[in-house]
């Protein structure tokens, strides 16, 4: 049986929706630096708020 990992929005980490704290712990890194990569993403590309929306809509919050 395979035992595959699922992308959730943290229902424990979170600052605003749980996004980055999902992805933190889907990738098993901090929390801190996906956030910073986000901010990042905001300032220097423009495109890190958009993919934080989008994925605040289409990513499930993690189950109970």
């Amino acid at each position: 049986m395979e035992n595959s990992k699922k992308l959730y929005r943290s229902r424990t980490d979170r600052k605003i929706g749980g996004v980055c704290g999902g992805l933190a712990q889907y990738f098993n890194i901090d929390p801190t630096l996906v956030r910073l990569l986000f901010v990042l993403g905001v300032i220097f590309v423009g495109g890190g708020l958009l993919a934080y929306l989008i994925m605040l809509i289409v990513v499930p919050e993690e189950p109970l």
